[in-house]
C-alpha cells in the first residue's frame, strides 16, 4: 500500500485510510499489517473499521505494546514522507448475518467495539440506499467500556451517524446505550451537575451515558415489548462471561409461541 492517509485521534489512536485498488472487503473482517520501517518480519492483525461501501479501507490503531507505540511515533514524526505500509488480507468470515434480522441487538465491550464501526456504517449505507438485501428495520447498540478516552474516534462515528439519521428523518433506526463500567466520583459529580444538558457530558452525544453494567433482563424485556412478533439477532464482540449471560437472556425472553418474539444469539468471532 502506498502512503496512507493518516488521522490522529485523541488518546493517541492512529487511523490509517488506504486506497482500495483491487481490495475487496466485507464487514467484520481483518487484515495483517506490516511496516518495513519498523520491522520486516512483524505482521499484526487489525479489524477493518471502514464499510464496504466506502472508497477506502481503514484501521484504527491504539498504543498497546512496543510495535504499535513505534508505529504511532513513526507516523507522528513523519511530516514529509510517510512510511510504507504492507497489507495482507482481508481475512475472517463476514458478519453479514446482521443484515438478515429485522431487529438486531449489537453488543460491543471494550476494544470489541471496533468491528461495529464497519457494521454500523454499512447498515446505514444500505438503509439509506434502500438496499433490497437489508431486512433490518431497527438496531439496538450497546457499548460497554471502562473509559471512553481510547474510543473518542468511535464516539465521533456515533455522533456523525446520529446527525445523518436525524437529518434524513430516520433518527429511530438506531438506538444506542453507552455503559461506562469504570468511573470515579469526579466523573459522577460532573455528570450530576450537568444532567439537564441536551447532550451527554462524557461523550457529547444525545444519548446519556449510563454508569455501571447493563441489566440485561430489562434490556431484553424492553426489546421484546417493542417488537412482540420479531425475530431478533443478538451479536456480541466481547468476553466469554458476557456471552453466557446474553445467551441466557435470549433463552429466557424468547416466546414458545412461534408467532411471537424470538432472540437468536450469534457468537461472533471477530
Amino acid at each position: 500500500v502506498l502512503a496512507p492517509q493518516v488521522i490522529m485521534h485523541p488518546a493517541r489512536v492512529l487511523e490509517l485510510q488506504m486506497q482500495k485498488k483491487g481490495f475487496h472487503m466485507e464487514v467484520g473482517q481483518y487484515i495483517f499489517v506490516n511496516c518495513p520501517a519498523i520491522s520486516l518480519l512483524e505482521w499484526h492483525p487489525f479489524t477493518l473499521t471502514s464499510a464496504p461501501e466506502e472508497d477506502f479501507f481503514s484501521i484504527h490503531i491504539r498504543a498497546a505494546g512496543d510495535w504499535t507505540e513505534c508505529l504511532i511515533n513513526t507516523f507522528e514524526q513523519q511530516k514529509l514522507e510517510m512510511p510504507r505500509i504492507e497489507v495482507d488480507g482481508p481475512f475472517g468470515t463476514a458478519s453479514e448475518d446482521v443484515f438478515q434480522y429485522e431487529v438486531a441487538m449489537l453488543v460491543g465491550a471494550g476494544i470489541g467495539v471496533t468491528p461495529f464501526a464497519s457494521i454500523l456504517k454499512s447498515l446505514w449505507y444500505k438503509f439509506q440506499q434502500a438496499d433490497q438485501t437489508l431486512k433490518t428495520k431497527k438496531i439496538y447498540f450497546y457499548w460497554l467500556c471502562r473509559d471512553t478516552g481510547a474510543f473518542a474516534w468511535f464516539n465521533d462515528l456515533l455522533a456523525s451517524l446520529e446527525q445523518k439519521m436525524a437529518e434524513s428523518g430516520k433518527a429511530d433506526f438506531l438506538t444506542y446505550r453507552l455503559f461506562l463500567t469504570g468511573w470515579n466520583t469526579s466523573i459522577a459529580n460532573n455528570v450530576a451537575l450537568r444532567f439537564d444538558t441536551a447532550t451527554d457530558t462524557v461523550t457529547g452525544l444525545r444519548h446519556k451515558t449510563i454508569f455501571g453494567r447493563p441489566m440485561w433482563n430489562s434490556e431484553f424485556a424492553a426489546v421484546a415489548a417493542a417488537h412482540p412478533r420479531s425475530v431478533v439477532g443478538v451479536f456480541l464482540c466481547g468476553p466469554g462471561a458476557l456471552a453466557k449471560s446474553l445467551q441466557k437472556s435470549c433463552h429466557q425472553h424468547s416466546s414458545l409461541d412461534p408467532r411471537k418474539v424470538k432472540f437468536y444469539f450469534n457468537k461472533e468471532h471477530f
